[in-house]
């Protein structure tokens, strides 16, 4: 039998959000922990539930994420016509009263009380010169009304966060108001995932993130680290800064990539010298900019005032959720979280909540990972580790249905019954499977060989046309019927920088799309994809 390496047990004590809280809220919320010696809690969620219950949440916040993006002002549904919004009774400040509101509270003369009773809130970030802008005002209509049951839930998030993200800020010599970028990008949600296949709660696509120094495989996807992400956002955003000379420029560039910013700031007018946070609503009133940036920054002044007063904008109900405390462990070799979550008596849902990395609810095989805890369980997660069989650290392997598979084939692979497979994924449509479609598969008592697992599938493109060159561009469109994609193949002698140019594209944006750097070596034959202008 193989020597089983010790755990190794690392405390790490997470204060109050002033001193730096740390979470990641997932479908449900952290229950509470009874100590060690009271007793084992009765764990009733099965992962596939939770799995299930989390799949529900990131979609109902990828709804209003996606409808971000939609028109607003005259293009969009007359609130007055909403009869939903009215039967709620939201106290939302609507139209013309926003805008009073906002002159109100950031005019010219820098009226600093509203009714004679509250002062104005304080920003690091320029709000105050653009609290009036039009977009802005359309921004605070849609957060109180169209998304004011999401965005609750979102400040409540925000509680998870926030003190962690701003001590992260401000140790990078970024404004702390930033934080509030969480909100539009992802609602705080670490399992979200756009439709550009962007991750997490700062939304990463994989090549940034890895140029950022975060691990994406198979088996862990540091984007929806709650804390990795965060360190990597703020140096990310920091990079652009100091690029840029702007914060709102830096938040554009983001959002669209630095070389889109630059190309619309080279056709601005005057010196460019003179580029600054009024800079993005020159580039944005020109239209140098696709609609979804032009809104990027109006969306963060608008979600700023919220977040910063929401009693004010009728979100006086909102209870922001504690920051966690958490111990942790490290983990030498492939272990369910629901082992942990035996292990620590608390939930599966707890053991998730704390450690959305770990795509696959398993920590990877044949490598030491650390695992998060509740606070206190720690050393007893450790002891109970150290004596745990091997044949008991695996009790599911996730399979990623093939093309042409039943349940019963599943079943027979894995020499289980399907009345098993049902039993472990509760939203199982057993003659509607997809391809690529997680399905947790019960493996108590045995030990689990590597061949076991099944490779997640990757995003996988068909051809509809080529150049007529030989090794020229060609047009790829995803299965799913997302966007086209440009790739180019590399010809022997060509660099990155031709190829930018031929395809009209930044340098830096070709780069930052392919998870390169200025020093990574092309060599012909690579297929490099190419962003979309």
């Amino acid at each position: 039998m193989r020597h089983r390496p010790p755990v190794s047990l690392f405390v790490l004590v997470v204060l109050g959000s002033a001193c730096g809280g740390r979470a990641g809220p997932i479908a449900t919320s952290i229950l509470p922990v009874t100590p060690p010696d009271s007793g084992p809690i009765v764990t009733v969620d099965s992962l596939g539930a939770v799995v299930a219950r989390q799949a529900g949440d990131s979609a109902a916040d990828q709804a209003v994420l996606d409808s971000l993006h939609a028109p607003r002002g005259r293009h969009a549904d007359s609130v007055a016509s909403r009869p939903a919004a009215a039967a709620q009774g939201v106290a939302a400040v609507r139209g013309e009263e926003v805008e009073r509101e906002a002159v109100r509270l950031f005019g010219p003369e820098g009226r600093a009380v509203v009714g004679g009773e509250a002062a104005a809130p304080s920003f690091d970030i320029d709000v105050t010169s653009f609290a009036a802008n039009r977009r802005v005002l359309e921004y605070l209509e849609f957060f109180q009304v169209d998304a004011r049951d999401r965005f609750a839930i979102w400040l409540q998030r925000l509680g998870r966060y926030e003190g962690m993200i701003r001590e992260r800020l401000r140790a990078k010599g970024l404004p702390e108001d930033l934080v509030y970028l969480t909100l539009i990008e992802s609602g705080l949600s670490n399992t979200a995932v756009s439709r550009a296949r962007a991750v997490g709660m700062w939304q990463f696509i994989a090549g940034t993130a890895r140029l950022y120094g975060l691990t994406v495989d198979p088996w862990v996807d540091e984007r929806r680290d709650p804390f990795r992400a965060t360190d990597a956002a703020i140096n990310y955003l920091a990079d652009l800064r100091e690029r840029l000379g702007s914060v709102y420029l830096a938040a554009a560039a983001y959002n669209a990539g630095v070389g889109r910013v630059e190309r619309g700031i080279g056709r601005l007018p005057g010196e460019p010298d003179s580029v600054g946070d009024r800079t993005f609503f020159q580039l944005s009133d020109r239209r140098y900019l696709r609609r979804e940036t032009r809104d990027y920054v109006p969306k963060l002044i608008a979600a700023s005032l919220i977040a910063k007063q929401p009693g004010r904008y009728g979100f006086d109900d909102v209870s922001p959720t504690p920051p966690l405390v958490f111990d942790e462990i490290t983990i030498p070799d492939a272990t369910g979280l629901d082992v942990i979550a035996r292990l620590t008596d608390t939930t599966v849902a707890t053991i998730l909540e704390l450690n959305p990395q770990f795509v696959r609810g398993i920590t990877p095989p044949a490598r030491s990972v650390v695992v998060r805890v509740p606070r206190g369980r720690g050393t007893l997660a450790a002891l109970r580790f150290d004596s745990l069989p091997a044949t008991d650290r695996i009790t599911f392997v996730d399979h990623y249905v093939g093309r042409g598979q039943t349940l019963l084939d599943i079943a027979h692979r894995y020499r289980v019954s399907v009345a098993l497979l049902q039993s472990a994924n509760p939203t199982l449509r057993p003659h509607a499977l997809r391809v690529g479609q997680r399905i947790i598969v019960p493996m108590s008592g045995r030990v689990v060989p590597l061949s076991a697992w099944s490779v997640p599938p990757e995003r996988t493109y068909r051809r509809i046309s080529r150049g007529g060159a030989a090794g020229g561009g060609a047009r790829l469109t995803p299965a799913s019927g997302e966007e086209p994609l440009a790739t180019h193949r590399v010809q022997r002698g060509e660099s990155a920088t031709t190829i930018a140019r031929r395809y009209g594209v930044g340098l830096t944006e070709l780069l930052n799309y392919n998870g390169l750097t200025m020093g990574s070596m092309l060599r012909a034959g690579d297929i490099l994809k190419i962003p979309p202008k």
